[in-house]
């Protein structure tokens, strides 16, 4: 076996999430979302909705890619995977 694992029983809280850590970033380097919104030329409701990170579905890789280039950071930095809760 190749240690894969199919996930088309699986419910959503089984594989885990990604969590957008957007705001953790802002916050530590002392950067508002209205700097953001001059820096990268993105509307402030995109900024505040991935700063909120709420109901984040699916993500705009470009927006990724022009933070990670005005923050000088690694998208690691702005998104991380969550394992799901360990069940016995």
């Amino acid at each position: 076996m190749d240690g894969l694992r199919g996930i088309i029983h699986y419910h959503t809280d089984e594989y885990g999430c990604i969590k957008v850590k957007l705001a953790e970033v802002l916050d530590s380097r002392g950067i508002s979302r209205n700097r953001l919104k001059e820096l990268t030329g993105v509307k402030y409701d995109v900024i505040t909705r991935y700063y909120r990170s709420k109901e984040v579905q699916m993500v705009d890789l470009d927006f990724f890619a022009k933070v990670c280039y005005v923050l000088d950071c690694r998208i690691e930095d702005l998104l991380e995977y969550q394992k799901p809760p360990q069940t016995s």
